[in-house]
C-alpha cells in the first residue's frame, strides 16, 4: 500500500481532505499529513473538519512517500509561498512520484514550475494561472496525465477524482 504524503495548513476545503482520505485509508493507503510545524491543529475553511498535523515540513523527505496528495482551500496559496513545501513538492513531481491535487491544490504545482506540457485542471480561477505556467489545461471533472498526475475542479468532482486515485493508487 502507498504511502501518502498530505501538504495542508488551515483553511483547507473540508471535504476535498476528508472524503478522499477516508476513501484512501479504507483501501489500505497510510496518510501522513504535513504542515509547517508537526502538531499543528488545522482547520478547515468551513469549520467542518479538525487536522492535527502528523509531521512538520522539515522532518520529511520525498523519499519516504509514494505519494503527494494536496486539497484545495486557500491552503495551497499560503503553502507556496514557503519554500520548503514549492521544494518538496518540485521532488516529488521530479522523482515521478503519484500526485493528486483538487480545486486550488495545483496552485503549489505551479509554484514549483513543474507543469510545462502536462495535463491537468484546476479550479476555475486558477485555469488561467494554469495555462501560463505551460499546462494543457481541461475544464473537466477529472484529468489524469501519464498516469501518476490526477487533478480535479471543485468538491463537486471528489467522487471521479477519489475513483481515478485509487485506480492510479492500485496500480
Amino acid at each position: 500500500m502507498s504511502k501518502i504524503a498530505v501538504l495542508m495548513t488551515s483553511m483547507f476545503e473540508d471535504v476535498e481532505y476528508t472524503k478522499p482520505v477516508e476513501q484512501f485509508k479504507n483501501a489500505g493507503h497510510s496518510i501522513t499529513v504535513i504542515s509547517p510545524e508537526a502538531g499543528q491543529e488545522l482547520t478547515g475553511k468551513q469549520g467542518e473538519a479538525k487536522v492535527t498535523s502528523d509531521k512538520g515540513i522539515d522532518e520529511v523527505k520525498p523519499e519516504e512517500f509514494d505519494v503527494l496528495f494536496i486539497p484545495g482551500g486557500v491552503s495551497p496559496d499560503e503553502l507556496r509561498a514557503d519554500d520548503r513545501f514549492v521544494a518538496f513538492t518540485k521532488k516529488m513531481m521530479f522523482m515521478n512520484k503519484k500526485t493528486l491535487v483538487i480545486c486550488h491544490g495545483p496552485q503549489l504545482l505551479i509554484s514549483a514550475e513543474v507543469l510545462n506540457g502536462r495535463n491537468i485542471t484546476g479550479f476555475k480561477s486558477i485555469q488561467t494561472d494554469l495555462k501560463y505556467a505551460g499546462a494543457n489545461v481541461y475544464d473537466e471533472e477529472v484529468v489524469v496525465c501519464g498516469g501518476n498526475l490526477v487533478s480535479s475542479r471543485n468538491p463537486d468532482d471528489i467522487p471521479a477524482f477519489i475513483e481515478k486515485s485509487l485506480s492510479i493508487l492500485d496500480s
